[in-house]
């Protein structure tokens, strides 16, 4: 078995090194690292270098979500049975990583996990902002996918090859969140692991630079998934919705006209009532039309899948 440990980095070089050096050799017949650096202006490439890594490099900056995503294609380049990912910050114990790797080895799971909020004796110290933040977007997604997930945000996690070659991810400025849904809507076993962690960073984070900027780039990532993955439930209900406002304020002021012979003063909310059942209709039929289109999509990631799973095989 073949453990790929990808650590995304940007401007890490006060950190790096422990990282690298700290990946535990002998949780698997052959363990390589690799440094996916992303446009770093300091020494973060040359000292993962000089620490036994492998680095692909970045020329610019391009956000976490393209550097995670080439990391997992290249690592499937090099032959990895399972993919496991960890921050370069420090955050996390890489001694952890035997924990993520044993339920994909005992096939209990095709993604593990790191839980910060799952065992309430390692919840770590944390701006109450963030854990906020955190229990908020886990709510939306436990509720778009019908599971109970504790912690959807944290980036250390293990990936066996087959949930690796059928991630399909657009976002390029994280992959947190789009991971799970990718994945559990494909059919994808996940479990989570509770670790201790550092809550708590030295310095800013790389990702999250202003709190309100992050919680709208996530918000719109989860909105677009649940579009792609979901049309007809996405447009279809909306539309439902709007439609029924409107047709049941139309019927309200219709009995009123039976009652008193007369819309007024109530005539401008007549045109209000044409218009949202007019757009609920149109948003109704675009989920149709979206739903069908779905099949398509579904079609093409098969293929895609069907080819990276030729290419990287004939490499490995």
């Amino acid at each position: 078995m073949k453990v790929i440990v990808i650590i995304p980095a940007f401007n890490e070089e006060r950190t790096i090194s422990q990282v690298v050096s700290s990946i535990p050799r002998n949780c698997a017949e052959e363990v390589e690292v690799l440094v996916v650096n992303d446009g770093s202006k300091d020494q973060t490439a040359e000292i993962a270098k000089q620490h036994g890594a492998k680095v692909l490099s970045h020329k610019t900056n391009l956000g976490l979500g393209t550097t995670f995503k080439d990391g997992i294609n290249q690592a499937l380049k090099m032959g990895a049975d399972i993919i496991v990912n960890i921050d370069a910050d420090g955050q996390f114990n890489p001694q952890d990583i035997p924990k993520l790797l044993q339920p994909i080895i005992d096939n209990q799971a095709d993604m593990a996990t790191c839980s910060r909020f799952k065992d309430p004796r390692l919840i770590p110290k944390m701006p109450k902002l963030k854990i906020l933040g955190n229990k908020f977007f886990a709510k939306i997604l436990n509720f778009f996918l019908n599971r109970k997930f504790h912690d959807t945000q944290c980036g250390f996690r293990a990936y066996s090859r087959e949930a690796a070659l059928n991630l399909t991810l657009f976002g390029k400025y994280t992959y947190t969140q789009e991971v799970f849904i990718d994945l559990i809507k494909k059919g994808f076993r996940i479990v989570e692991v509770p670790c201790k962690v550092v809550g708590e960073r030295k310095g800013k984070s790389r990702v999250v630079k202003n709190i309100l900027s992050y919680g709208f780039k996530v918000s719109l990532i989860i909105v677009r998934s649940m579009r792609d993955y979901e049309p007809l439930k996405f447009f279809g209900l909306t539309g439902l919705f709007i439609f029924l406002a409107g047709a049941l304020s139309s019927l309200g002021l219709f009995i009123r006209f039976l009652l008193v012979g007369r819309y007024n003063p109530y005539l401008s909310l007549v045109y209000l009532n044409v218009f949202l059942i007019i757009v609920g209709i149109l948003l109704v039929i675009l989920g149709l039309i979206a739903d069908m289109l779905d099949r398509n999509r579904i079609l093409q990631e098969e293929i895609l899948y069907r080819l990276k799973k030729k290419e990287y095989n004939n490499k490995k």
